[in-house]
């Protein structure tokens, strides 16, 4: 079974985003903030990760930087997700790494289309 971190400070986002990504057959994980997502993705090393683009603690373009400097070898497949559209945040969060983005609020389709596997194994 493929896992999936979910990031967000919203204990509601998390909830729905849970349901929706074990609907689809994922473990998930979950983290309030940045900081213990970090920590979380470091030790786990999850297959995919949803992360905020407003998480408190550590900001998402650093959880993406220090993410991809990992040398594990391990590539988790980051959809970072975003309420406001800002093309520079986007820029700047596929820049660092992140391999899709995600509008807020999302529906289950479009949560789906970015993690229905074998996609989110890439």
């Amino acid at each position: 079974m493929k896992r999936c971190l979910i990031v967000d400070n919203s204990d509601v986002v998390r909830k729905v985003a849970s349901a929706i990504l074990t609907g689809i057959g994922y473990e998930v994980i979950e983290a309030s903030n940045g900081k213990d997502g970090y920590e979380l993705a470091r030790s786990t090393m999850p297959d995919a990760i949803l992360l905020d683009w407003q998480v408190s603690e550590l900001p998402a373009h650093e959880f993406i930087i220090k993410l991809r400097m990992q040398t594990s070898g391990t590539r988790p497949y980051l959809v970072y997700m975003t309420s406001e559209y800002v093309h520079s945040d986007i820029t700047r969060a596929l820049t660092a790494g992140a391999d899709s983005c995600l509008m807020k609020p999302f529906d289950r389709a479009s949560m789906e289309d970015r993690f229905r596997m074998p996609r989110a194994a890439a």
